[in-house]
């Protein structure tokens, strides 16, 4: 919990009211309505409005989706329910339907707990985002830990068994006494929706570069709402914190007054699974393809330090650039050391719209135990220019 509620009052004076649920919301009258965990009606009148509600786990529709020992995990209560489950039942097995990044990072945690983990979903890919030569990396660090990978079949329901939990696929059965769904998440924009306000990306909110939604006396912020791509300039929903501070930030700033815009985002992004570090920003070769590119790609193979130095872990790079001018769409990485913090200069050069060519003259530091003198995106880029 990174504030408690009293703060809020104490310090900024904000009158927080926790226990109560919006569930309507009148444009008209500018006024938002709903109950109290004590089940009593409540209105509140407005000047201007954050939609900021976030987004909810999404459970697929699936008969014993609903059994105990069937959980989801987004919120904070998620969480603690995993948690309780762990201490007061024996849990040898578990099940994880989806392979996201939520997916990846409880694979591990529960393989630290000495639990044998399977993973399951429909499409037979394992990471369709990822470059297939560095998903294929990952996917063999997962196998190598014991995790069972089984992609290309489709859950049909949970049932209950004398020792747990069974989850029933066409082709396919698993036992195990807990099943986690963490097949992604969906913008809990239902209020938008009911009040008539512009959806966007995934029904996200649509909102400008100043945060307003479709009605100017509305804003919208956090996982909520949609942003602008800065490469290829449409509107995207990409529900990561960076952006949500930013946006709440904005927000604040455009109600007291002082203009604030956003450019938008890149989708920059990086997690962790086992000793694996994998990070992206931009697009990959079929995003930059489905919105009129005409990409190509490079995947090299470096080091994360210098040879002469020793101690060293290759570190794979896939980037995409665009044929026709020559701009940089997109960087990947994956390895087990310096993948996630490198890619913040490939995200840089995509906020300002640099070419392939211009990315190879960037002055990056070296130092024999932090990587080869030629960066490996530099290698990237370098290959890269040769390919357009």
């Amino acid at each position: 919990m990174v504030r408690r509620a009293e703060v809020f009052r104490s310090k900024q004076g904000i009158n927080l009211l926790t226990g109560h649920r919006v569930e309507s919301l009148d444009t008209g009258r500018r006024r938002v309505a709903g109950t109290t965990l004590d089940g009593k009606n409540f209105e509140q009148g407005y000047d201007r409005l954050l939609i900021a509600t976030g987004a909810s786990a999404i459970i697929p529709d699936l008969p014993g989706v609903d059994l105990p020992g069937v959980l989801p995990l987004k919120s904070l209560e998620d969480g603690r329910r995993i948690k309780r489950r762990l201490k007061t039942e024996t849990v040898k097995q578990a099940v994880i339907i989806g392979m996201g990044y939520i997916a990846m990072e409880m694979c591990e945690s529960l393989s630290a707990l000495g639990i044998q983990v399977a993973m399951v979903k429909p499409n037979p890919v394992f990471m369709p985002w990822l470059a297939a030569d560095l998903a294929d990396v990952v996917r063999d660090e997962v196998s190598a830990r014991g995790v069972k990978i089984h992609a290309g079949h489709k859950p049909e329901r949970i049932e209950a068994t004398g020792a747990g939990l069974k989850l029933i696929c066409s082709d396919l059965e698993l036992e195990a006494e807990m099943v986690l769904v963490a097949v992604g998440v969906r913008p809990a924009s239902e209020l938008a929706r009911g009040a008539g306000l512009e959806l966007s990306v995934a029904d996200s909110i649509a909102v400008d570069r100043q945060l307003r939604t479709s009605n100017t006396d509305i804003y919208s912020a956090g996982d909520c709402a949609d942003a602008f791509h800065v490469v290829t300039g449409s509107r995207t929903w990409v529900p990561l914190a960076l952006r949500a501070n930013r946006a709440g930030w904005a927000v604040a700033d455009n109600v007291c007054g002082q203009a604030k815009t956003l450019d938008g985002v890149a989708g920059t992004a990086a997690f962790r699974v086992f000793d694996m570090e994998v990070a992206r920003t931009g697009l990959n070769a079929a995003e930059a393809e489905r919105h009129g590119f005409e990409p190509a790609e490079m995947t090299i193979e470096s080091a994360s330090r210098a040879h002469t130095y020793g101690q060293s872990n290759p570190i794979f790079v896939s980037a995409v650039a665009d044929r026709k001018t020559g701009r940089l769409l997109g960087m990947q990485m994956v390895g087990k050391e310096g993948a996630a913090h490198r890619i913040n200069a490939p995200a840089v050069a995509l906020h300002l719209g640099m070419t392939v060519a211009q990315y190879t003259q960037l002055d990056l530091a070296y130092a024999p135990p932090f990587g080869p003198t030629w960066d490996p995106t530099l290698i990237a880029a370098n290959q890269l220019m040769k390919k357009i």
